[in-house]
């Protein structure tokens, strides 16, 4: 491989293209990936008059949630290697079209088994953006596909700071079917932009004569959605580890991985290639993902409900305290993009995991004497945003210059991998809390059990490539 591909440089029109074009197209991914992303917070704030206009009681409300949450992990590595087995326009477009459709249905639904049922159809429009968009991105920028990536996920973070007050703002002054609504004429603008700017990506899966690996797809989708719901049942009262209902969907899990595994050292042409997921480079790769995503997505979704049970801070207020992780954020993000080829990948990890180690901490012990709880926890909030805003741009990159022809198969991996770290984090922690007298406390002590994990963690960072981008192209 030369260090042109090395450098993922392997469309040698990239750098031909013009200006416009490449701000079009990362507009319109960005702007995808931007709805996806409020959509993971909106309906939170909606879900009291979904359940009182639906009738539905809270177990089957919060499913709305979690269906999206679930489905979003199973499509995201499929809809990777789709993209780069069939091209990254024909899964984006696909994509817009599942999104809009479903949301337009959602706002429609006349039970809560419809609109759960529907929610799930939305996720995999919503899972397949990330891996697609990636690909476009990286297609078109050439040389300049570290800082493009980079900006991208700055999406992310003011997509969940917008998402609550925007389902709010809906719920307060219309319905909570507007929270669906709306995306119908964004998405509807997009699919037009998307047919006429995006050009026709050729697959990048070189043998045409390969089929797709629907064993292995299966086998992949068996084991991510077993597991989950699984894990996603501790969250129940009276769940346990000995309850059938966590079990049986672990163990078929556990089943379904064996398999998948065999499979896939077996199988001439896999879904999804072993190195991708094992090994000192991806393997570690993949579990800073998920430990990032059960503190970016889990426990970090738990702040606000932590600080109004342990410290009686309103909800409405104690919402406003992710405010202040999105601006740590997005703050260090743009800085963070623009330094990568001066100081490669390694520098930025060890300090943004560092830095999130301390936020946990702060959020996890008592205010000191003279600081009240809420500006101490904001503190902690930005504090964690900082590290989480170095770490990103980083993480996204790194394991993308290892294989740039898997640019979307890469991408789908690191999306499943924090998705699962968020939703195994709120289950593990809404599940002890439950079983106390005392959830805020219990809530902290689960905060600085994970700022432990994620410290004992950081020298996994040591397998991620210390190579820097700017060394790749020369």
């Amino acid at each position: 491989m030369t260090t042109r591909e090395l450098a993922g440089d392997t469309d040698t029109r990239s750098d031909d293209r013009g200006l416009p074009r490449r701000h079009a197209v990362f507009a319109i991914c960005a702007m995808a990936m931007f709805m996806a992303s409020i959509d993971q917070t909106i309906v939170s704030t909606a879900l009291s008059s979904i359940q009182n206009d639906l009738h539905s009681g809270l177990q089957w409300g919060a499913w709305t949630i979690t269906i999206y949450s679930l489905g979003q992990v199973l499509v995201m590595p499929i809809a990777g290697k789709l993209s780069d087995h069939f091209g990254r326009k024909r899964i984006f477009i696909i994509a817009i079209i599942l999104f809009t459709a479903s949301s337009l249905l959602c706002g429609l639904s006349v039970n809560i088994y419809m609109l759960v049922a529907l929610r799930g159809l939305q996720a995999i429009g919503g899972g397949a953006f990330m891996p697609s968009a990636n690909g476009l991105i990286a297609d078109h920028f050439g040389r300049s596909r570290d800082r493009a990536l980079g900006m991208i996920a700055a999406t992310f973070p003011t997509g969940a700071l917008i998402g609550p007050i925007l389902g709010g703002v809906i719920v307060t002054y219309w319905s909570w079917r507007f929270v669906f609504l709306v995306n119908v004429p964004i998405g509807i603008i997009l699919l037009v932009l998307g047919v006429v700017i995006f050009p026709r990506s050729a697959p990048r899966v070189a043998d045409s004569a390969n089929r797709l690996d629907l064993h292995g797809v299966l086998l992949l989708g068996a084991f991510i959605l077993s597991g989950m719901i699984g894990i996603t049942s501790l969250g129940g009262s009276d769940a346990t580890v000995l309850s059938p209902a966590f079990y049986l969907p672990v163990a078929a899990s556990v089943v379904a991985l064996v398999l998948f595994v065999r499979h896939a050292k077996l199988a001439p042409n896999p879904f999804i290639a072993l190195d991708l997921l094992v090994g000192k480079t991806f393997g570690a790769i993949n579990g800073l993902n998920f430990l990032f995503g059960a503190g970016a997505f889990g426990f970090g979704a738990l702040v606000p409900i932590y600080a109004h049970e342990r410290y009686g801070i309103p909800i409405l207020e104690a919402g406003t305290l992710l405010t202040a992780r999105a601006v740590g954020m997005i703050l260090v993000t743009s800085a963070t993009v623009f330094a990568l080829r001066r100081i490669g990948y390694r520098i930025p990890m060890f300090a943004g995991f560092s830095i999130v180690v301390v936020g946990m901490v702060l959020l996890a012990v008592v205010p000191p004497t003279g600081v009240t709880p809420y500006l101490w926890l904001s503190i902690g909030g930005c504090v964690t945003g900082l590290g989480m805003g170095m770490t990103i741009p980083a993480a996204n990159n790194a394991a993308l210059m290892l294989s740039p022809s898997r640019i979307s198969s890469i991408a789908g991996l690191r999306g499943m991998f924090r998705q699962s770290g968020g939703i195994v984090a709120v289950s593990i922690a809404t599940t002890v809390a439950a079983r106390t007298g005392d959830e805020g406390e219990t809530l902290g002590t689960v905060f600085l059990v994970f700022a432990v994990i994620l410290f004992l963690a950081i020298p996994a960072i040591f397998a991620v490539p210390r190579v820097k981008y700017r060394a790749m192209t020369l």
